[in-house]
């Protein structure tokens, strides 16, 4: 009976399970470790104010995982990664001098600190180029620019960013909370002024800095870059799943807005503050999730892979007649 399957050879797979990050020697794991530790020598204070940066501030706590997504990516490529044969590039070497130039720079002259932190990229970049080459800056871009969402903004841009958002998100908020018979909502800046059954309620609802959805729209937008490079579909797709976290966790968060102002005039204030308040942010979550993965579905269901489908087609034939 001729066989279709369409598997690697029994060599090739067995080649492919014995591949292992064990299989890079010692040698190799001290060289990563004696580079390390040089550019943490030289990072150190960066590196300590970003983790205690993730430790007091919540809107940075995703700050953790980040890390552990770009070695995961790196993982991800491990058959590419550990069949390659690096090739030192000098270049690299050029750009770290750059890199470290820069960072003397910002630290003591223009004593920017945004920049003294992001300067730690480029510089694991130019590292990476320069004991690997080009090959292994192909497998390793994503993970090292990946870091960039682990770098907390400064706080002053952070705030300035939230005004928009919390603006829109009042306004939205008051035209639904309009719908609802007897009250009268007025969004004034990031303030809903609110009038229910001619009583005007006091204090006027504050869509905090905590409500302006750039603590969802940061961790989702991470989560975004890691999906749509993680699931195989077309380029198209996988830029309208990056685009769409933007709008989707807005979205979530005028929900919010929505549901807290409900809670402040229906129910009771109490219930529109602190641990309840943090607990309906945390419930954005899974909605935001499950309208990310409600778009994947449709798009993944939109267009059909017609090889695909031809390909069953003819297994399906190929079994019929070997029944016949």
């Amino acid at each position: 009976m001729q066989d279709f399957r369409t598997d690697c050879p029994e060599e090739e797979i067995i080649s492919e399970q014995e591949l292992s990050w064990g299989g890079l020697g010692i040698h190799t794991y001290i060289k990563i470790v004696i580079l390390a530790a040089a550019v943490y020598s030289v990072y150190h204070i960066e590196i300590y104010s970003i983790v205690f940066r993730w430790i007091t501030d919540s809107s940075w706590s995703h700050g953790f995982i980040i890390p552990f997504f770009s070695l995961y990516f790196i993982n991800q490529r491990k058959k590419e990664l550990l069949e390659l044969k690096p090739a030192a590039n000098w270049l690299g070497f050029v750009f770290l001098l750059c890199c470290l130039g820069f960072y003397v720079l910002v630290m003591y002259i223009y004593k920017f600190g945004y920049f003294k932190a992001v300067v730690l990229i480029p510089t694991i970049g130019s590292v990476v180029l320069f004991i690997g080459g080009w090959k292994l800056i192909k497998y390793t871009w994503l993970p090292i620019a990946y870091l960039l969402f682990a770098i907390p903004l400064p706080t002053r841009v952070y705030e300035e960013m939230t005004i928009p958002m919390r603006q829109f998100a009042a306004i939205a908020a008051s035209q639904i909370l309009n719908l609802v018979k007897g009250l009268e909502a007025t969004s004034n800046g990031v303030m809903i002024d609110v009038v229910y059954k001619g009583v005007r309620l006091e204090p006027a609802l504050d869509v905090a800095e905590a409500c302006s959805g750039m603590r969802l729209l940061m961790a989702f937008l991470a989560l975004g870059v890691a999906m749509a490079y993680l699931h195989y579909r077309p380029i198209w797709q996988r830029l309208v799943l990056l685009a769409s976290t933007v709008p989707i966790a807005i979205l979530c968060n005028v929900v919010r807005v929505t549901v807290t102002g409900f809670i402040y005039i229906l129910w009771d204030p109490k219930y529109a503050q602190g641990i309840y308040h943090d607990g309906l942010g945390l419930l954005m979550l899974p909605l935001a999730f499950g309208l990310y993965g409600l778009l994947a579905w449709f798009m993944s269901n939109l267009v059909v892979d017609e090889k695909h489908l031809n390909q069953e087609e003819i297994i399906i034939r190929r079994k019929d007649s070997q029944e016949q």
